[in-house]
């Protein structure tokens, strides 16, 4: 017979919204506790001591507006956040501090959310929607220097993109860009030249999230279907269908693959988090907590 799922070690609330992102951090002063850094509905940031399991600090930047990205930069000081206001701003935490130092306007009404990778010791690249309802834009941090603008051709028409991954083979090497679009499709960008490499019809709706994993070049898409999508990208940079995994009810609203490449999780429409084997998609575990859909997930992994 097989085993329950386990409960919750312990739920942590205030909120006063639905939660719509959440990232764990280990820069904190108490190295056995991670922070974690949610963003909700209502505009608020949460920062959250899980020694305590209280709120340290709420930031409100965003006008109210829905935060659904945050992500820390420069080690336990910084972090970045992006609103429905169109807004990213870069937050000051420092000796107390919670305010907003720089901010960049997305000119995008969208919900795609940006994506962030270091490419040196202080310099980030941060992926972002743009103008265009079809473009995305790559910024280099701290100069806010635009590096590329991605456009597919006229006549691509992939729609808007949904969700987006900068990657690197290895550090330092040229990086790219996965991004999943509205028309259901998953794109390989080469950030070099600005030049699709790939494109894979994964889903027949838009795609609501992805992860990829850059050591066994192998990643996964989720959508408003009851679909599960393994892809993969071959020595010639092609992207191909590996697997599908049927599942009960449709909508994924995030996936994520833990840290050691070991196990995926996904967040879903229907309430519940579901984790599966990464390797062979192996379904493990049905997380049935939540009372609403759940919009996001995320691992906090030590080895």
């Amino acid at each position: 017979m097989a085993l329950p799922p386990p409960d919750p070690q312990f739920v942590l609330r205030g909120t006063g919204a639905e939660v719509q992102t959440l990232h764990f951090y280990c820069g904190g002063q108490e190295p056995d506790y991670p922070i974690l850094l949610s963003g909700s509905s209502n505009g608020l940031i949460h920062v959250w001591n899980l020694k305590t399991r209280r709120v340290d600090t709420i930031l409100d930047g965003h006008g109210g507006k829905s935060v659904y990205w945050v992500e820390a930069i420069y080690g336990r000081d910084r972090l970045l956040s992006q609103g429905r206001n169109q807004k990213i701003c870069l937050w000051d935490l420092a000796e107390g501090r919670n305010t907003v130092t720089d901010s960049v306007f997305t000119e995008n009404v969208g919900f795609c959310k940006c994506s962030l990778l270091k490419v040196a010791q202080g310099h980030w690249l941060m992926a972002m929607p743009g103008k265009d309802l079809d473009e995305v834009q790559v910024l280099e941090l701290p100069s806010k220097t635009s590096v590329c603008t991605l456009k597919p051709e006229a006549d691509a028409k992939p729609g808007m993109p949904m969700c987006l991954k900068l990657w690197q083979p290895d550090f330092g090497s040229c990086p790219f860009l996965l991004a999943g679009y509205e028309d259901g499709s998953v794109i390989l960008w080469n950030l070099s030249g600005g030049k699709i490499l790939s494109r894979l019809a994964c889903h027949q709706e838009p795609v609501m999230s992805l992860d990829f994993d850059s050591e066994k070049t192998k990643g996964v898409s989720g959508s408003s279907e009851e679909v599960l999508t393994v892809w993969s990208l071959d020595e010639q940079q092609n992207l191909k269908v590996q697997k599908t995994q049927k599942l009960v009810n449709a909508g994924i609203a995030d996936v994520a693959i833990r840290q050691d490449k070991k196990i995926l999780a996904t967040a879903g429409w229907d309430h519940r988090i579901r984790i599966f084997g990464w390797k062979k998609l192996k379904p493990l575990a049905i997380l049935d907590y939540h009372t609403a859909t759940v919009h996001c997930c995320s691992f906090n992994y030590r080895t």
